[in-house]
């Protein structure tokens, strides 16, 4: 694929020139950056494994901080040149200005949200988990119709909320500001269980509620075309981050990290209807 520095390379061997600004366009000092000579990136606050380790994204420790590095260096990015901002999940998906050039934060693509904010191609789409206590409602489930009459809870503005609602049937979960909130009300009796990304819930039930199981397995949702980067809607910076992305994808890392973070259990039980 032709770059653009072979494309400048060409143009002064020619004796021309092109403008200042667009001579630093595809580099750190890009101007089209939110502060050119860093990549800002939105993420959490705060992050959960297995997607970032410690609360910490700047340890590139975890599926989506490494990625982030990974990518960082694909787009020409030093290490120290990647700055993280935190913000909550409904910060990170409203429509309007943002205080990052792009967002990881498990963000499912949608339809809906293509309509306030710019996507980048999806890099990842993980199964949906169910989540319960020993001797839940939900316990030995094995359609969707078993589902239904459990008490429900999920993160409000997410696409499990959403999976609750527009594919089980749920229609009074209570809502919670974070995952946190959401375990919680578990432990409290508040409710009997939790949708989450699978990763997130086997992270979930072997730390964070330890007493708790993965009931089951649901099919992806048609309307949740997987996780992209989330940018501030029209952003000019999505074409460079794509052919980055596609890099990565190519060469096989986005796979590698996917099978050394994301690893799941295969006799996990599925429901399908």
């Amino acid at each position: 694929m032709t770059t653009f520095r072979s494309i400048l390379a060409a143009l002064l061997a020619l004796g021309l020139t092109v403008p200042a600004a667009e001579a630093t366009e595809r580099t750190p000092d890009d101007p089209r950056l939110l502060n050119a000579g860093q990549l800002t990136v939105g993420t959490g606050d705060p992050v959960y494994p297995p997607w970032m380790l410690n609360n910490d994204p700047a340890s590139g420790e975890g599926f989506e901080n490494a990625l982030i590095y990974a990518l960082a260096a694909e787009m020409g990015f030093a290490p120290e040149q990647v700055v993280w901002v935190g913000n909550t999940f409904e910060q990170t998906i409203a429509p309007g200005a943002k205080n990052f050039d792009f967002a990881i934060n498990q963000v499912s693509v949608t339809e809906p949200r293509k309509e306030v904010v710019s996507f980048s191609q999806v890099y990842f789409q993980p199964d949906k988990a169910v989540i319960a206590l020993p001797g839940s409602a939900v316990e030995g489930a094995s359609s969707f119709a078993d589902l239904t009459g459990a008490r429900w809870g999920a993160v409000i503005g997410t696409t499990d909320l959403m999976y609750l609602e527009n594919i089980i049937g749920v229609q009074d979960a209570a809502v919670y500001d974070d995952q946190i909130g959401v375990f919680q009300a578990m432990l409290a009796g508040q409710i009997d269980a939790t949708l989450a990304a699978l990763p997130t819930a086997l992270f979930a039930t072997a730390v964070q509620i330890s007493d708790a199981d993965i009931v089951a397995i649901l099919p992806a949702d048609e309307n949740d075309l997987g996780h992209g980067l989330l940018f501030q809607k029209d952003n000019p910076l999505v074409e460079w981050v794509d052919e980055a992305l596609s890099a990565l994808i190519e060469r096989g890392v986005v796979r590698d990290l996917v099978s050394t973070w994301l690893v799941a259990d295969p006799d996990l039980p599925v429901i399908t209807e």
